[in-house]
């Protein structure tokens, strides 16, 4: 069981050295488990898990490799399907608020382990959906065990809390949102921005910042008599170019695409932000607006003209193109090609720019032979999955001076 837990936390993405895992095996001889699989899971997280990033991967392999021993906790789909009384929860509220001033003034008091074995006997009996009741596990009843009722302790399963006095949250993935491979969020893209600052003093505006130094020398060298200097702020001098594939195969991260959109315009710290929108492939347009119409477009000639190699250029679009797209110099099958492939277009971009990195929702592992078009850009530009690890990477590779 050892053995496949190991596997199962590499194939979970975690990883785990061998010494990691034989000083894991330590721990167990040393009885610092004392025979627990609580303690246990939390000596082994403690152990294997380096960043709380990977939490959620330990939990899913850990769970996939000790049901067999923790079967009386598990909680099946039908159980939660019968927990699950969103759609009353009004009336949930309701009860629970009646019964719990008739149970505070019975100043009941539980006892955590006898609630958990009662637990563990009513997991193993029960085949159908309670509710209402006292004796088995369901919802808006008065057990110790279920959600949406009335009682002040026990442990809430599935349902949302309510009280705040269960001992346990059983059913639920607490770490998901720590994992650093999911999609992200507005605020996530946010910090993720905040890696792109370059400041400089040298930029055209007013010299409205003390300057601390420069006023103690000139005070000095004027026989102490006060004589203010200013100088300018330092400004951030980073210019960002945002350039995104729209419509199509990328309607389904539409929501996602909004979030980086108003992440980026909110980081009032760039010295310009400019953003366009292509579908599929950059061609001789580029699009002002993500609906991609016909005529509300610009040439891809003028952004050249008129921004400078100094933009850095964030390229998000999941490169799902058929080769043809890609390579004939009649691919654009929605607007001019202007003479040139898609190819040729993107080869442009990258001579013209200095920092460009592509980021893609749905990038597959490696090189597929099975998406010759991604491939073909993943060779031309530095490409990385949309989650946050991705785009914690590509903000580094637009900040490397080389």
């Amino acid at each position: 069981m050892f053995i496949q837990f190991f596997h199962s936390l590499r194939a979970k993405g975690l990883h785990v050295t061998l010494g990691e895992f034989l000083t894991l095996q330590e721990a167990l001889r040393k009885d610092l488990c004392e025979n627990s699989l609580t303690r246990f899971y939390y000596v082994a997280r403690m152990i294997l898990v380096k960043s709380e990033t990977d939490f959620d991967k330990f939990d899913m392999a850990f769970d996939e490799c000790f049901k067999a021993v923790s079967n009386e906790r598990e909680l099946t789909s039908q159980m939660m399907r019968w927990l699950d009384k969103s759609d009353l929860q009004e009336l949930a509220d309701a009860e629970a608020r009646s019964q719990l001033n008739e149970l505070e003034d019975l100043q009941i008091h539980m006892d955590k382990e006898e609630i958990e074995q009662k637990f563990r006997e009513r997991l193993r009996d029960q085949d159908n959906e309670h509710n209402g009741g006292s004796f088995w596990i369901g919802s808006m009843g008065k057990t110790t065990f279920g959600n949406s009722g009335g009682n002040v302790g026990g442990l809430r399963v599935g349902g949302k809390t309510g009280h705040q006095s269960a001992f346990a949250v059983i059913g639920e993935r607490r770490y998901r949102d720590f994992r650093d491979d999911r999609v992200l969020d507005n605020r996530q893209f946010q910090m993720a921005f905040r890696k792109l600052r370059q400041f400089s003093s040298r930029l055209d505006i007013p010299e409205t910042e003390l300057d601390i130094n420069g006023t103690v020398d000139k005070t000095c060298n004027n026989g102490g008599c006060l004589q203010i200097v200013m100088q300018k702020p330092r400004k951030n001098a980073v210019k960002l170019l945002l350039l995104m594939d729209s419509g199509g195969t990328m309607i389904p991260f539409s929501s996602l695409l909004n979030d980086l959109f108003q992440a980026v315009h909110k980081s009032n710290h760039y010295k310009d932000v400019k953003t366009y929108y292509f579908h599929n492939c950059i061609y001789s347009k580029l699009y002002k607006t993500p609906e991609c119409e016909n005529g509300d477009w610009v040439d891809t000639d003028w952004m050249f003209r008129n921004l400078d190699s100094d933009y850095k250029v964030i390229i998000v679009g999941d490169a799902a193109m058929a080769p043809e797209e890609l390579y004939s110099d009649t691919g654009n099958y929605r607007g001019p090609n202007g003479g040139l492939s898609g190819w040729e277009w993107l080869n442009l971009v990258k001579k013209h720019y200095k920092k460009i990195v592509w980021l893609n929702p749905k990038m597959a592992p490696g090189h597929a032979p099975w998406r010759e078009a991604e491939t073909a850009v993943k060779g031309l530009f530095p490409m990385y999955k949309l989650t946050v690890d991705g785009l914690n990477q590509a903000m580094v590779k637009l900040m490397v001076n080389k």
